[in-house]
């Protein structure tokens, strides 16, 4: 197992003007068994618990066979986190991820909120666990970004959707303003991170290397049009790759109408797309000359692996995910698709 070729692979990935197709490959298998953790304050140590099993398998799987993983220390959450620091009540579900209930429902509610104070928020348990879990594998040791939805994704949690979109049209100040307060609790939280933990590490989702800029979701670009998108979203998103050196984005919304404006992101290095093969064919030709492309075929979960050379004759810049049914398989894909990566 060599972890920096790997890296210098992910490297060659984000390379604008590639010589030639560059595809990458991530293998994943179920993960061990055992309890699963709830994500709230008082299980601080079960999680803690947890991420060192998860970093240990991962290390075995780095040195059982060969693909472009990373082991990495990841301290799991849901999308809950920053609604939760505004004073959004917080669900976890025996069998799901937690997720945040609105708190809001009109425009002189939302402007009535004040940012916290990130000494005063519920993040901090993120960096209890981080500094633990460094202790543990040590300051090389690759972390995973906390699950970051974009500032507006965070707003529409906080303000409930009934009335969210609508003040869009009729309160848009109100909206802009909530997302600001938002965005400036981030960016507290991600420049602490970053000086603690440095700039090297994977994305939240899906788990592809970084180095330098910011990975987040966007998903409520599906309920808008193209023309909010603009008023809305991408001012946020391109200040916040900016000030971070460049963006991943990932989105599980039907966004087909909101191609070209993805497009224009500023800095944007990888895409991710969670649709239907037909939509995701689309895509990679799409964006093949304007990022990095990681998407998901959610029709095609068992009709794996990909034909690289004859389904995708023209990606330049690809990370294909690839599911496995246990160690074996995964064996046998890293085999099939070791030929597609840069010699090793």
């Amino acid at each position: 197992m060599n972890l920096n070729t790997r890296v210098d692979r992910w490297k060659q990935l984000y390379d604008p003007n590639p010589e030639k197709k560059i595809v990458r490959f991530i293998i994943s298998h179920p993960e061990p068994g055992g309890e699963r953790v709830i994500l709230n304050a008082a299980n601080k140590q079960k999680r803690i618990d947890w991420a060192k099993r998860l970093y240990e398998w991962q290390v075995r799987n780095a040195e059982s066979y060969e693909d472009d993983s990373l082991p990495h220390l990841y301290p799991m959450t849901g999308t809950e986190i920053f609604a939760e620091c505004f004073g959004c009540r917080i669900v976890y579900p025996d069998d799901n991820m937690p997720f945040a209930l609105p708190l809001v429902f009109g425009s002189e509610e939302a402007s009535e909120l004040k940012t916290p104070k990130l000494e005063d928020t519920p993040l901090m348990i993120l960096f209890d666990i981080m500094d633990e879990l460094r202790r543990y594998a040590g300051d090389s040791a690759l972390i995973r970004l906390p699950d970051v939805q974009c500032p507006m994704d965070v707003a529409a949690l906080i303000w409930d959707k009934n009335e969210f979109f609508l003040a869009m049209i009729e309160a848009p100040e109100a909206v802009l303003e909530l997302a600001a307060k938002v965005k400036m609790l981030q960016t507290e939280f991600l420049d602490e991170w970053f000086r603690r933990y440095g700039t090297k590490y994977i994305a939240h989702f899906p788990s592809y290397y970084m180095e330098g800029g910011i990975t987040m979701s966007v998903d409520e670009i599906g309920c808008v049009s193209p023309e909010m998108f603009r008023e809305f979203f991408a001012g946020e998103i391109n200040s916040l790759s900016r000030r971070y050196g460049g963006v991943g984005i990932h989105s599980c919304a039907d966004s087909i109408n909101q191609w070209d404006n993805l497009r224009q992101v500023e800095g944007l290095r990888l895409l991710n797309l969670h649709r239907g093969w037909k939509q995701l064919k689309q895509a990679f030709g799409f964006f093949m000359d304007t990022c990095a492309q990681m998407h998901y075929a959610s029709d095609l979960t068992n009709i794996m692996p990909y034909d690289v050379d004859n389904a995708l004759p023209e990606i330049f810049r690809a990370v294909i995910p690839l599911q496995a049914r246990d160690l074996d398989h995964a064996k046998e894909l890293a085999d099939v698709y070791g030929k597609y990566a840069a010699p090793r």
